[in-house]
């Protein structure tokens, strides 16, 4: 049940990482944030700006090629777990060999292509859409629309609408 939806426009990596650092404000463990756009639309770039956000040690690059990178918090914040579900095409089923039900509750998980993939793991989860801007003009500058949509009870009182900057 979606019960909030902000979007925004994005015109720059630089914007993009703000965005994750502003959106790690909201986030507390057991939060799950699922990230859907097509390749380079900038999830990696929000994903490590909500590790800045966080407080988080070591770089947040994509985990492609390991699948799921842990970086611990350098404070006594949450961990945050990124993981990067497009190689995984069997659903939550193989999302379970990962173990991330059992890091959820004191993690926040960030999951890159995790739509249709972990929505099962919580009924409450943050859904970032990034669509890229079409046109001569909106390619040439980079820009993107983002929205930010909740999803279940832990979204409903929270104030998306602050993460328009």
């Amino acid at each position: 049940m979606d019960v909030g939806t902000t979007r925004m426009t994005v015109t720059s990596p630089e914007q993009m990482r703000d965005l994750g650092r502003r959106l790690a404000k909201l986030l507390r463990p057991g939060d799950l944030v699922l990230l859907t756009g097509e390749l380079g639309a900038g999830k990696t770039t929000l994903t490590r700006g909500l590790g800045e956000g966080l407080g988080v040690r070591g770089a947040v690059t994509s985990p492609t090629f390991v699948i799921a990178r842990v970086h611990p918090s350098l404070s006594d914040g949450p961990p945050l777990v990124h993981v990067d579900a497009y190689r995984l095409g069997g659903g939550l089923e193989e999302m379970e060999d990962l173990d991330l039900d059992v890091s959820l509750p004191d993690s926040v998980i960030a999951v890159e292509w995790g739509e249709g993939k972990v929505e099962e793991l919580s009924e409450d989860r943050l859904h970032v859409v990034i669509e890229r801007t079409v046109g001569a003009e909106a390619e040439e500058n980079d820009v993107r629309g983002v929205a930010v949509i909740g999803v279940g009870p832990r979204w409903a009182d929270e104030d998306l609408a602050s993460l328009a900057g």
